[in-house]
């Protein structure tokens, strides 16, 4: 019978290949992170000041607002988000900030307003439907339902012409 001897470089191959798989596996659920909006700058948004910017100072200090104010122009809205997700996961808010610069008639700063994460809802609507008033009908009744009804006395036909 004849004697196999495997080598030691066998078991070393295998720890090998097997470190490989399990890094390539781990590597697909790494998080991403994602930012959108506007880039905080502490130190330029800390600069606006009440009475003494206006909103030409501030559109050169802190650029184009991410959006205005959908019922004045005397809103300025700078919006950053952060995000993170898993694979294919929905991604999650992480950090937002929402910088309101408000305007008084002259155009200057009336007031410099930030706030956060607290503000994000989360909205789950209830299933694929929306919930309406009225009798529920089967697939049958809603294909063969209206056979009959059309002229069917007292059913709104016009009598007789």
């Amino acid at each position: 019978m004849p004697n196999f001897k495997l080598s030691s470089a066998a078991p070393r191959a295998r720890l090998i290949v097997l470190g490989l798989a399990v890094a390539l596996t781990a590597s697909g659920c790494s998080q991403l992170k994602g930012r959108q909006g506007y880039v905080v700058d502490p130190l330029l948004t800390s600069a606006i000041t009440p009475g003494v910017d206006n909103r030409e100072s501030v559109e050169k200090t802190l650029g184009r607002p991410t959006f205005v104010g959908q019922f004045s122009d005397n809103e300025y809205y700078y919006v950053s988000r952060e995000t993170r997700q898993l694979a294919f996961a929905k991604p999650r808010p992480v950090d937002q900030q929402v910088l309101r610069v408000r305007f008084d008639a002259a155009g200057n700063v009336a007031a410099v307003d930030r706030t956060g994460l607290e503000l994000v809802s989360k909205i789950s609507p209830e299933g694929d439907k929306t919930p309406t008033l009225g009798r529920e009908r089967s697939f049958f009744e809603d294909i063969f339902g209206n056979i009959g009804a059309v002229g069917a006395p007292g059913a709104g036909a016009p009598s007789g012409q």
